[in-house]
């Protein structure tokens, strides 16, 4: 069965002419294509944007969005807070998957989901970031190499104030020194959320190779389940 993905995106940074020269579409257009060049075919996307009717994600879409990524930057503050807790309960209740994407670290659902601050460090140098896989196991790694390098991206660091990830699939190093957990995993209620860090606007990272590979892979591994309904409250003895 096709996993339905919603990309969303605040869509103000696409409009400056430097980010316009490498992604034409916008961001969302660049995760958009990444993602449909599945060779398996996985995937059915759609983008959704913060200047459209009810911020890109009327009831008629985040009910049919399995995974949904979220890029957003200098517009965190413009996403209302019942659309927040739309896209919160979604997750934890009916199992929708999340990517989170780059600065969406800071985004208001990111601390619903996460229930801290969400801070790093931060420098916007366009160092080397060397991504290195820790855990070769997990889905989100198929395919890759041991490590692999981004030319320029934007540093973050450490201490980066997110819970303990439950499953840590990659750790950057930028060329400047700084360390971050770049890749992590999490369940939430039913749904689960990973967050990867490469994404800043003014550089190509969503055009590279194994960036496009890590955002299928986290596409798959976040879809919904059919795992069992949970009963909670008051009930029964089941052994008499």
């Amino acid at each position: 069965m096709a996993i339905n993905i919603t990309i969303w995106n605040e869509n103000i940074h696409d409009k400056n002419d430097k980010v316009r020269a490498i992604y034409p579409e916008g961001l969302h257009g660049a995760i958009k294509a990444a993602l449909d060049e599945d060779e398996q075919k996985r995937f059915i996307t759609r983008a959704a944007l913060l200047d459209q009717p009810d911020q890109g994600l009327p009831d008629e879409v985040l009910e049919n969005t399995d995974v949904l990524f979220w890029w957003g930057h200098v517009a965190h503050d413009k996403v209302d807070d019942a659309l927040v807790e739309r896209v919160w309960k979604r997750v934890i209740s009916d199992g929708m998957g999340m990517v989170l994407l780059h600065s969406a670290h800071f985004s208001k659902i990111s601390k619903r989901l996460m229930g801290t601050v969400c801070r790093s460090k931060w420098r916007e140098s366009g160092d080397k970031e060397r991504i290195w896989v820790i855990e070769p196991g997990h889905p989100i790694a198929e395919g890759l190499p041991e490590y692999f390098e981004l030319p320029e991206e934007e540093t973050y660091g450490e201490r980066f104030d997110v819970p303990a990830p439950e499953e840590l699939v990659f750790i950057s190093w930028f060329s400047g020194g700084e360390v971050l957990r770049s890749g992590n995993c999490y369940h939430r209620g039913n749904g689960k959320v990973f967050y990867c860090q490469p994404g800043h606007e003014t550089f190509p990272t969503y055009l590279d190779t194994n960036i496009k590979k890590v955002l299928r892979n986290a596409a798959a591994w976040a879809a919904p389940v059919k795992g069992p309904v949970p009963t909670f409250g008051k009930y029964g003895i089941l052994e008499k």
